[in-house]
């Protein structure tokens, strides 16, 4: 049996990813309490097309170290070096869209086309998932109440992993995912040391909004047309004032589209990111 996953050291973190596949790199980066196993779909279907290459966040899934979602940038281009990638599509899903976003604002020579999968309010103070939608402060008193077996149960009550497939196999993946998640946000000794990562990944935010109208990328942003109302609306708002960006919902899905409808997702995904690895071909065609 070939080992699928691969581990790259990252500062004080060890990152576990996978690289599969050939045609253009394409990266995927999972949301919050979620990890690169989120992606099998996606593994299955695109590596025919795309070199598919996945990770999990610094402190979610086997990554060790704490989360952090500007760490999570300066990770994303030492996994791109390490694999002597230049340029790739990149792809964020809810949390790791601002991953992405950040990225792109800070490399954006590094970036072929940019997909936000169910991305935050792109204005909201706690657009990390602290807020209303992810009530982390609560979420953590259960943990320290009850245990992470209490929170597990009431986060798979959340809309945002509230599945809209009857399909068998994506219901057993994601429990399998939320089993695994470690809470180390959630299990921290106090609350100030807790908010370290979220108030890392504010400033990240902030740092990205600030920048929205220089990011030149080409961009996609998506959400599940069963998605929350909050998280739709936030998607249209991301897509309006991103220059150059377009919104899309993928039809009977949810906050995970990738899971509650691979397919469409899959296509949506593969013809925007193909069409802009043609971009440069047919500039360079006009330019001879």
């Amino acid at each position: 049996m070939i080992e699928r996953d691969r581990y790259l050291q990252s500062g004080s973190a060890r990152l576990r990813f996978r690289d599969e596949g050939s045609g253009p790199p394409l990266v995927l980066m999972h949301g919050w309490a979620l990890d690169l196993d989120m992606w099998e779909p996606q593994f299955a279907r695109l590596t025919g097309r795309f070199r598919v290459i996945a990770f999990d966040r610094r402190g979610f899934g086997l990554s060790s170290g704490e989360p952090d979602v500007d760490e999570d940038v300066v990770d994303l281009g030492r996994l791109l070096d390490a694999l002597a990638i230049a340029r790739a599509g990149v792809v964020g899903m809810s949390q790791g869209a601002r991953v992405a976003l950040a990225f792109a604002a800070r490399h954006p020579t590094r970036v072929s086309g940019l997909v936000l999968d169910g991305p935050p309010d792109p204005e909201a103070a706690n657009a990390d998932g602290s807020g209303e939608e992810v009530p982390i402060a609560g979420y953590r008193g259960l943990v320290q109440r009850e245990g992470m077996g209490a929170f597990r149960q009431e986060w798979l009550r959340h809309p945002f992993t509230s599945l809209q497939t009857s399909d068998a196999r994506m219901r057993a993946l994601l429990l399998r995912i939320v089993a695994r998640y470690p809470g180390h946000d959630l299990r921290a000794p106090d609350a100030g040391a807790a908010s370290v990562a979220i108030g890392s990944a504010d400033a990240t935010l902030r740092s990205a909004r600030l920048r929205l109208k220089d990011v030149s990328v080409p961009t996609l942003v998506i959400n599940g047309e069963l998605d929350t109302e909050q998280r739709r609306a936030a998607g249209a708002a991301l897509a309006r004032r991103l220059p150059e960006a377009r919104h899309a919902l993928v039809a009977a899905a949810g906050h995970l589209p990738n899971l509650d409808n691979p397919g469409a997702y899959d296509e949506m995904l593969a013809a925007f990111l193909r069409a802009q690895e043609q971009i440069p071909a047919r500039a360079a065609r006009r330019a001879h």
